[in-house]
């Protein structure tokens, strides 16, 4: 086997194992997914599934990011395309609520888990967890303000709007993956949309 073969083989191999951690884990939890379940179920042992990462930490911080990587393709890259405003902010709206209505993961939006899951449990994953949501927040904060220019006011402050924001999205993916409400997502986009001074 050649070098370059030996090293495609080992990044398909890590990208399996982080695609059935992200499944696994979306539904057990990030502390419930264990190396030995994981690899019985990938036909591996526990040496070779956890060789690629160094440790069970890396690999489910492996995990995370890249389930952070598939929300960011989902609901942020369509945006790039467009300039700041409320144009862009609707559409982001839309593409948020489409995710969680419709989500990759089994058991719902993985961040949204992940931060129940983690916020009382200090320790590396957390901190990496913390910084992705405050950069997300921020993210929303900065996309309300600039819609806020071209809209009427008044308006609430950017950083307050994003905060309701960020809990309505918590609630729609309760609602959807818990009470398996139907209707929960053309609710969440309205009421998103009036809490960003959007039309309706």
């Amino acid at each position: 086997m050649s070098p370059r073969h030996s090293i495609a083989e080992a990044a398909r191999t890590r990208d399996r194992i982080v695609r059935a951690a992200v499944r696994d884990a979306s539904r057990l939890g990030l502390e419930g997914l264990t190396v030995g379940s994981l690899a019985r179920r990938l036909g591996m042992s526990k040496a070779g599934l956890i060789g690629p990462f160094g440790s069970r930490e890396a690999l489910l911080a492996a995990a995370l990011d890249h389930a952070v990587q598939i929300f960011q393709a989902a609901v942020i890259a369509p945006l790039e395309q467009r300039p700041p405003g409320a144009e862009r902010l609707e559409l982001l709206i839309d593409r948020w609520v489409a995710y969680l209505a419709d989500c990759p993961f089994p058991g719902g939006c993985f961040v949204t888990a992940a931060s129940s899951e983690l916020d009382g449990r200090p320790g590396p994953l957390r901190d990496r967890l913390r910084e992705g949501v405050a950069s997300w927040r921020a993210r929303i904060a900065a996309e309300v303000a600039a819609a806020q220019a071209e809209l009427p006011g008044p308006h609430r402050p950017a950083e307050e709007v994003a905060v309701t924001l960020v809990g309505l999205s918590m609630a729609l993916n309760q609602e959807v993956q818990l009470l398996e409400d139907r209707e929960a997502a053309p609710r969440a986009r309205a009421a998103m949309r009036h809490a960003a001074g959007l039309r309706p």
